[in-house]
């Protein structure tokens, strides 16, 4: 049979489908993981250390570049904790999940939605965020592309979708380069610049001199302005410079075997590149006085490779390639949650707290439906926020610190609980880890809050709730299920009487249909029903049903007042007697066309539904193709045989 136009364009569009025996070789090696799954959070150096001096340049002045520095080493020290807890994650958990699951199996269900819920809207940011960025990287290039950065940026969304629902492998091949061009682009940046610096050669800018910086405060001094609020908003700022540390840990599965030893070495290198980066940017900040833009370009880190590059022909084209790299890995960052968020949901989802629908593989043996639900939000997000990185940053780091201390705290928990060799070292990690993150929450929360983090506040418990509201109800459905398969599986209750019902509404190859199949099941009584609404109608359906070769008789059953339904369950009150099965054949015509099913009604669903609520009734929607038989209709007859 030919394939349908539908299928046909989707296998242009995203290749051949992929079997599932293939599923086994849809694993990434160490190399081609890590550049996959790091990019979100090496690129949050590109950004990081610039979120900290737009939270302080308009009270600290210039010795906003100087606090930047103490800044930065205590979110290392952080890094460095949550990378000691992470090692012990990944070797522990080796299926994809991350803190989510080490909260199921430490904590329990619910409260596992917690991490959850944290887990799925850092997911969400991750990609608005990452793609804001990378349109901000192209437009301090080419400055006449700014007053089309949304539509860079939900275009770089859409890209990014369309590569993931190819497959794993291909956005693999696609999305583990930038993260090794921008790294060492970027360590270029920083050694030449550190070296320019020994030597006395480095530029450094005067800020107050520049025109469309974010507000900076008079003097160059630590002046009354800076407070702790605003010392603790700068921090939490920084904090996003952490952000998708998780991201090896939520894709554990996607490694090669040995999956947890492999990860582990991808986690330690993916925390040191960041270290590096985060510093050396954050230090060339401090030597050269980059400062931030309020239209958000030109970047802080352009800035730094401007001035360690210079203006000669060499240092534009050294340039350009910085922000190449930049924008290419910022990009490919939000490629992380397409790679995270899939897993999560399906776990999720295996878990009953989420739709079944985003457990299931599609086209590519990818989890086509989250993928596309991520698109969808992450876009809607990005509208609401015009696509700004400082708009956006709110939303984020609530969502990624609260999975850290869901996983500090749950592997504390795990090794309290085994007593292990060395649990009361590895429990007073996790706990300081995960006593941490759950300080950076509050920072953030707090300092955040009127910024746009009361939105995550409110809508964070809403969400867990909502997870939590679902998996009741499929626990419900469950539990009426395994009811009724308690009361009704007696393997003697068979039914003596089975009385099949086909509904008539014309005399057409849909009812002939139904017919045949209702005499397949070799029913005690056969019958053919037609409801009379039109007397004309139903007068002309008599006479072409008398006028055939079928041998079953035709009732008709007056309704007066129209309600089918109603009319459906007095029949089968009639007819049913003790012992007695009752089937409900309902023919329905399927239309393709967008036009047909327009112009037809689901009445045979309406019908099924209803008769459905019924014991010992049971409704069996029959499906006639009308397509396909006009297809056959309008083909040219074979030619005849030779003889």
């Amino acid at each position: 049979m030919p394939e349908r136009l539908g299928y046909r364009i989707k296998c242009r569009l995203l290749g051949p489908p992929l079997t599932s025996a293939r599923l086994h070789q849809e694993r990434l090696s160490k190399t081609t993981a890590l550049g996959v799954l790091s990019p979100d959070c090496i690129s949050s150096s590109a950004y990081g250390p610039e979120q900290v001096l737009i939270e302080l340049l308009p009270f600290a002045a210039l010795a906003a570049f100087t606090l930047l520095l103490p800044i930065t080493g205590v979110i290392l020290v952080i890094l460095l904790l949550l990378t000691l807890s992470y090692r012990q994650v990944v070797m522990l958990y080796t299926h994809a999940g991350g803190s989510y699951v080490v909260a199921r199996d430490n904590f329990g269900p619910k409260t596992a939605q917690i991490a959850a819920v944290a887990l799925l809207i850092d997911y969400v940011v991750t990609v608005a965020v990452q793609s804001a960025a990378g349109t901000v990287a192209v437009v301090s290039a080419v400055p006449a592309l700014g007053p089309y950065s949304l539509e860079i940026t939900i275009g770089a969304v859409l890209l990014l979708a369309y590569g993931n629902l190819r497959g794993l492998k291909e956005a693999g091949r696609a999305f583990a380069f930038p993260m090794y061009f921008f790294a060492v682009s970027i360590a270029v940046v920083i050694v030449v610049g550190v070296v320019q610096a020994l030597t006395g050669n480095l530029d450094r800018v005067d800020p107050t001199t520049l025109d469309g910086t974010v507000d900076i405060a008079h003097g160059d001094g630590l002046v009354m302005g800076a407070t702790v609020l605003v010392i603790l908003r700068a921090f939490a700022n920084g904090g996003t410079s952490l952000t998708g540390l998780e991201a090896i840990s939520n894709g554990v599965s996607a490694f090669q075997k040995p999956e947890g030893r492999n990860a582990r070495r991808a986690l330690v290198i993916m925390a040191s590149i960041l270290a590096f980066l985060v510093s050396g940017v954050a230090l060339l900040a401090y030597l050269t006085h980059a400062t931030p833009y309020a239209a958000g370009y030109p970047s802080v880190i352009s800035q730094e490779a401007r001035i360690v590059f210079g203006s000669g022909p060499l240092g534009g084209v050294l340039f350009v390639v910085v922000q190449t790299a930049t924008a290419l890995i910022l990009f490919t960052g939000a490629n992380t949650s397409f790679n995270g968020f899939p897993f999560l949901a399906s776990f999720v989802a295996d878990d009953a707290f989420l739709p079944r629908q985003l457990r299931r593989r599609g086209h590519r043996l990818v989890f086509s439906n989250a993928i596309i639900t991520l698109t969808a939000i992450a876009i809607v997000l990005l509208i609401a926020t015009d696509a700004k990185v400082n708009s956006l940053v709110p939303f984020y780091a609530i969502g990624v610190f609260t999975g850290f201390t869901m996983a500090g705290l749950g592997m504390a928990r795990h090794y309290q609980r085994t007593k292990g060799r060395g649990w009361r070292r590895n429990t007073a990690l996790n706990l300081a880890a995960g006593i941490t993150s759950a300080i950076v929450v509050g920072i953030f929360a707090i300092a955040k809050f009127t910024e746009g983090a009361w939105v995550v506040v409110l809508v964070f418990p809403t969400l867990v709730f909502v997870l939590i509201r679902l998996n009741r109800e499929y626990r419900d459905e469950a539990a009426e299920l395994r009811e009724l398969g308690d009361a009704e599986a007696d393997a003697e209750a068979v039914y003596s009487h089975h009385i099949v019902i086909v509904m008539v509404d014309a005399f057409d190859l849909a009812t002939i249909e139904a017919l045949r199949y209702g005499r397949s099941l070799r029913p005690s009584e056969l019958r053919a029903v037609h409801f009379v609404l039109d007397s004309a109608h139903a007068t002309h359906l008599t006479r072409q049903w008398e006028a055939s070769d079928l041998q079953v008789p035709l009732e008709l059953i007056e309704c007066p007042d129209r309600r089918l339904g109603h009319a459906t369950l007095e029949m089968i009150a009639r007819a049913r007697a003790a012992r007695t099965e009752i089937s409900i054949l309902l023919p329905r015509r399927i239309y393709r066309s967008p036009l047909g099913r327009v112009l037809h009604d689901r009445t045979a669903d309406h019908i099924a539904r209803i008769v459905g609520d019924l014991p010992h009734a049971v409704a069996i929607i029959v499906p006639y193709d009308t397509s396909s038989r006009r297809g056959v209709l309008r083909s040219p007859p074979p030619p005849p045989a030779a003889s």
